[in-house]
C-alpha cells in the first residue's frame, strides 16, 4: 500500500475504468499456459448457467430479537443525514490512501488497514503509532462542524491469526494448524486474546474468522482454513465468532473486552478449480452450501456482526453481484443481521463494472464497498448513480442502517476517542504472558507426529542436539504470511520481540536440563551430536503469489541436511514448517521423526515442550494433533479429501501418532509423479508481481545491490525505485521507476532451459509502460559471467507507451542465437536501462509459443 495518489489515478484507474474487471484476463491466460503444460483438464471451468434456490439453504431466524429503542435510534439518525454523508458510511478506504481529513470531508464510514498498510506507511511502527493514528481519524469522523453527524469510522484490519500487522502481538498458528488441534475451546480463547491485543492499539473490527473450507491445496490460502472437512469448520466457527465478539447469551457481547467479527470469505473460495486464487466454483449448488458454506449459520446464529464478499465466482458470476446468494440466501434465508462488506476492490471484478464504479454490487447486497485506492472516483459515482436512480434510494437507506445497527450495538457511539478506551494504551498485552501461553498451548496442540521409528522421540534435554536448517532460528519464516506484512516477507528476529523461535525454545529447555544445543544452520559441528534437528519448510506468502502448480514440496535445502546426518549415523528430526500438506516422501525417507509442525506462530518453545522429555526422563507433552487436511500420496494428488469416492491419500484425514503408538512407517516411493507438471516448476519467474520462489528480484546501479523483499525498494544510489501497485488484486503489479543507468534482474540457481528454447517455448511478459519517455531498455538472459544473450527492446517499448496493460511472448531461441547457455540460466530475466522510464510489470513465465512469439517486442 502507500501509493501515492497521482499514481493510482494516472496509472491504475486509467486501465480500468469502465472496463470489465470480471473478464477475467489473467485467469484466461493461465488456462491457455495450463492446456500447455499442466492442467488441462482440472482448470476447465464450466460456465453453464446455474441457478440459486434459497429455500434448500439453511432457514434459520435472527439471532437479534428486534429492539425497539435501537430501530429508533438508527432511524433518527438516518433521518439526519445528508445523502452525501449515507454515501460516505458505504465506503471503506485504506489508510495507505486517506487522510483523517479526507475522512471528514467524504463522511467516510470505514476504514482499514491492508496487509501492506500501516501508520506512517511502515509495517513496523511501534504500536502507540497505531494508538495516535486511531485517534485522528475518531476524531475527523466524529467532527459535527459544518453541519456534519459526526458518525465514528469503524476501523477494520486483517487480525486473522493474532493482532498479526503489530510488532510484539501474539501471533497464534494460522488456521491449519488450529484445524489439527481439533480444539473449540481453544479456538474462543485465542478470540478472546486477538480481541484484547486489538484493543490495545484502538481498533474496532478484525476481517476474521475465516471459515472456508479449502478442497485443493494447491491455493495459495489453504494454510488459512482449518481444515478440509466442513465439520470442524462448522464447529469452530460460532466458537471463534464468540471469542471475539462475546456471546449475545451474556453481557459480553460486544462489551469494552470484544469488538466486531467478520466471516469470510461469502462464498466458495476454498473450493475454486485448480484451487486458483478468486477463481471460479463449479461445485454444485448442494455442494456450495454443505460444504463452502457450512460455517455461516453457526457464525450467524452466534452474531457475527459482518460477512465479508468472496472474490470468487460461482459458475461465471462472481460473488460481489450475487444477490441470490448476499441477500436471498445470507440475509434473507439464513437471517444474517450485520452488513456485507466487500474484499478489496471486488466490486470491479463484477461483470460491467469497475474498481470506481459499480452500482450493480450494490444493488445486490453490498452493503459497504471496500475500495482501498479507489475511494474518491467510487464515492462520485455512487452519488452520482443515487441521484439518477440507478441505485434506490430505498437500497442505500438499507445498507446505511445496517451499518449504522452495528455501530450502535458495538457501542461505537459512546466509546469515545480509541486512546482512552479501556484497553488502549495498555501495551504490556500485547505478547502478554497469558496470552503467550494460549498461543504456546495452541502449538503443542497443532503439531502432528508423522513418523518416530525407534521412538526416537520424545528426546532427552540432556543430549548433545545440533539444531539445523533455515527454520530453526526464524521466527518469519515459523509465523508465515500475513505477519507484520501482507505476504510475510522482509521479517526477522528483532521484529519479534515477544517471541521465542524454535531454536530457542529447544535451548532454552536442553540448557537448563545440563544438555547441549548447537545451532547451525547448515549442519556444521565440531563434535558429533546425538541427535540433530532440522526445521526447514516453505517461505512466507499470502494470496495469490501462494498458488502452485502442484504439491510436490521441491526444495532440497531440509533433504541434503537430512540425508548427510543419514549418511553420518546422526539420528534426525525433521520439523516442516508449510501451510498445507506437501508430497514430502524423500524428508520422511531420511528421517527418524518427522514433524508437521504448519505455520506455529511466535511461540516457538511450544515445539520444545512436545519433542523434548523433562529433565527427569518423564514426557512433558505428547502429540495431540492430527490431520484435519488429507496427505498427498503425489505431487498431483492436490484435491484429496475425505469421503472423496476414491480417496487413496498417503496420510488419510485424522492420522497422527502418539508416543505410545509403534507404527513404523514403511520406505515411500520418492517418485511425485509430476509428469508435465515438472517442467512448470521453476520456469515461472514472477507472479502477480513477486519473484516465484526460488527466484529473487534485485535491483543494481552505480552504488550496488539491492534484493527487493517489500513493496516498496530502492537501489542503492536511487536510479530505480519499485511500488507495488493493484491491477486485478491487491498489489499484483510492480511498478519500476527508473531515473538513470539501473539494472533490474531475476535471478537464482542456474537451471536447464535448453528443452524449452529447442521446443519453440516463449518467455511471456505482461506489463504496461507508463508516463512520458521511454529509455534505451536491454532485455538479456544471462547463463553467468561473460554468458549473455541480449536484444534491445526499446522500439518496442515506445510503440507500447500509454498503451495499457501488453503480452508479449518472446522466443527463449532468440536469446539462445545472441548468446545464452540455456542449459545454465541463472538470470533468466535482466532490463538494463540507462534513462527515465516507467514500466509496470505483472508476470514472467514460460509458456508454449501460441504462434505469436518473436524475436521482437
Amino acid at each position: 500500500m502507500n501509493v501515492p495518489h497521482y499514481l493510482i489515478a494516472g496509472l491504475v484507474l486509467s486501465i480500468v475504468a469502465g472496463c470489465d474487471s470480471g473478464s477475467s484476463v489473467d485467469n484466461n491466460r493461465a488456462d491457455a499456459q495450463d492446456k500447455s503444460t499442466v492442467e488441462t483438464q482440472d482448470n476447465k471451468t464450466d460456465k453453464k448457467a446455474a441457478t440459486i434456490h434459497p429455500e434448500i439453504w439453511p432457514k434459520q431466524d435472527s439471532p437479534f430479537a428486534h429492539d425497539a429503542k435501537l430501530e429508533q435510534r438508527v432511524t433518527t439518525i438516518l433521518g439526519k443525514m445528508s445523502l452525501e454523508e449515507k454515501v460516505g458510511q458505504v465506503i471503506q478506504a485504506d489508510i495507505a490512501s486517506v487522510t483523517p481529513k479526507e475522512v471528514q470531508e467524504y463522511h467516510l464510514g470505514s476504514i482499514l488497514n491492508g496487509g501492506n498498510s500501516a501508520p506512517g506507511g511502515d509495517n513496523r511502527t511501534t504500536p502507540a503509532a497505531w494508538v495516535a493514528l486511531a485517534d485522528e481519524f475518531w476524531r475527523a469522523s466524529t467532527d459535527t462542524t459544518d453541519g456534519h453527524n459526526g458518525i465514528p469510522a469503524l476501523w477494520g484490519t486483517d487480525a486473522v491469526h493474532g493482532h498479526n500487522n503489530i510488532v510484539g502481538a501474539t501471533i497464534f498458528p494460522h488456521n491449519i494448524g488450529l484445524g489439527a488441534a481439533h480444539d473449540p475451546d481453544l479456538m474462543h480463547e485465542i478470540g478472546k486474546v486477538t480481541a484484547k491485543e486489538l484493543l490495545v492499539t484502538g481498533l474496532d473490527w478484525t476481517f476474521a474468522p475465516t471459515i472456508a473450507v479449502v478442497r485443493d491445496d494447491r491455493w495459495g490460502r489453504t494454510y488459512e482454513s482449518y481444515s478440509e472437512d466442513p465439520a470442524i469448520v462448522r464447529e469452530y466457527a460460532g466458537y471463534l465468532v464468540e471469542g471475539i465478539q462475546g456471546k449475545l447469551s451474556d453481557d459480553t457481547f460486544l462489551n469494552d473486552d470484544h469488538l466486531i467479527a467478520t466471516a469470510k470469505h461469502f462464498i466458495g473460495d476454498g473450493g475454486t478449480v485448480g484451487g486458483r486464487d478468486q477463481g471460479d466454483n463449479i461445485s454444485s449448488e448442494e455442494e456450495l452450501r454443505d460444504i463452502q458454506g457450512a460455517g455461516y449459520p453457526v457464525a450467524i446464529s452466534s452474531g457475527v456482526q459482518a460477512v465479508m464478499a468472496s472474490f470468487n465466482s460461482w459458475h461465471g458470476r462472481k460473488m460481489h453481484g450475487y444477490k441470490e446468494l448476499l441477500s436471498d440466501v445470507l440475509v434473507d434465508q439464513m437471517g444474517f443481521g450485520g452488513f456485507v462488506v466487500g474484499d478489496w476492490n471486488g466490486h470491479g471484478q463484477v461483470e460491467g463494472c469497475s474498481n470506481v464504479s459499480c452500482a450493480a454490487s450494490f444493488n445486490n447486497g453490498l452493503d459497504m464497498f471496500m475500495a482501498p485506492d479507489s475511494w474518491k472516483e467510487l464515492y462520485a459515482n455512487t452519488l452520482a448513480q443515487v441521484k439518477s436512480g440507478e441505485i434506490p434510494m430505498q437500497r442505500l437507506d438499507q445498507a446505511v442502517s445496517r451499518i449504522l445497527r452495528v455501530k450502535i450495538r458495538a457501542g461505537l457511539f459512546e466509546a469515545g476517542l480509541p486512546s482512552k478506551r479501556k484497553h488502549a494504551g495498555r501495551y504490556q498485552l500485547l505478547g502478554a504472558p497469558e496470552h503467550r501461553a494460549v498461543a504456546r498451548k495452541a502449538v503443542r496442540q497443532s503439531l502432528v507426529l508423522i513418523k518416530n521409528e525407534k521412538q526416537i522421540l520424545p528426546l532427552s534435554p540432556k543430549m548433545n542436539i545440533l539444531v539445523a536448517g533455515d527454520g530453526a532460528d526464524n521466527i518469519g519464516k515459523q509465523t508465515g504470511g500475513w505477519t507484520l506484512s501482507w505476504q510475510g516477507t522482509g521479517n526477522s528476529k528483532e521484529h519479534f520481540p515477544n517471541s521465542m523461535s524454535i531454536f530457542d525454545g529447544i535451548k532454552e529447555q536442553v540448557d537448563a536440563a545440563g544438555g547441549k544445543a548447537v545451532l547451525s544452520e547448515k549442519g556444521e559441528y565440531k563434535s558429533k551430536p546425538d541427535v540433530a534437528i532440522v526445521v526447514f519448510g516453505e517461505n512466507p506468502y499470502a494470496e495469490f503469489q501462494g498458488d502452485r502448480p502442484h504439491v510436490d514440496f521441491q526444495s532440497e535445502d531440509g533433504l541434503n541436511l537430512l540425508r548427510k546426518f543419514k549418511a553420518e549415523n546422526i539420528p534426525t528430526v525433521a520439523i516442516f514448517l508449510s501451510g498445507r500438506a506437501m508430497w514430502m516422501n524423500p524428508e520422511i525417507n531420511a528421517s527418524d521423526a518427522f514433524v508437521a509442525a504448519w505455520l506455529p506462530g511466535s511461540e516457538g518453545g511450544g515445539i520444545a515442550d512436545v519433542i523434548l522429555r523433562k529433565a527427569s526422563g518423564d514426557i512433558q507433552y505428547d502429540f495431540h494433533g492430527k490431520l484435519s487436511f488429507s496427505w498427498p500420496k503425489t505431487g498431483i494428488q492436490t484435491a484429496v479429501n475425505v469421503g472423496d469416492a476414491d480417496y487413496d491419500p498417503l496420510f488419510a484425514y485424522g492420522y497422527g501418532l502418539k508416543y505410545s503408538d509403534k507404527t513404523s512407517v514403511k520406505a515411500l516411493s520418492e517418485d511425485p509423479q509430476l509428469g508435465d507438471r515438472a517442467q512448470s516448476q521453476g520456469k515461472n519467474f514472477l507472479k502477480a508481481g513477486e519473484p516465484v520462489s526460488p527466484w529473487r528480484l534485485v535491483m543494481r546501479d552505480s552504488g550496488g545491490t539491492v534484493q527487493i523483499t517489500n513493496s516498496k525498494a530502492v537501489s542503492a544510489a536511487g536510479a530505480l525505485t519499485m511500488t507495488a501497485l493493484d491491477h486485478k488484486a491487491q498489489e499484483d503489479t510492480r511498478l519500476f521507476a527508473f531515473s538513470g543507468d539501473a539494472i533490474l534482474t531475476i535471478e537464482g540457481e542456474p537451471i536447464d532451459i535448453s528443452r524449452e528454447s529447442n521446443g519453440d517455448m516463449a518467455m511471456e511478459i505482461q506489463y504496461q509502460v507508463v508516463g512520458d519517455a521511454v529509455a534505451d531498455t536491454v532485455l538479456s538472459i544471462g547463463c553467468g559471467e561473460d554468458c549473455l544473450g541480449s536484444m534491445n527492446i526499446t522500439e518496442g517499448l515506445k510503440a507500447k507507451r500509454g498503451q495499457g496493460w501488453q503480452e508479449t511472448r518472446l522466443k527463449l531461441s532468440c536469446f539462445a542465437d545472441k548468446g545464452t547457455d540455456m542449459t545454465k540460466v541463472s538470470s533468466p530475466v535482466i532490463f538494463k536501462v540507462s534513462g527515465n522510464m516507467q514500466l509496470q510489470i505483472s508476470s514472467i513465465n514460460i509458456v508454449s509459443n501460441q504462434g505469436d512469439a518473436s524475436c521482437a517486442l
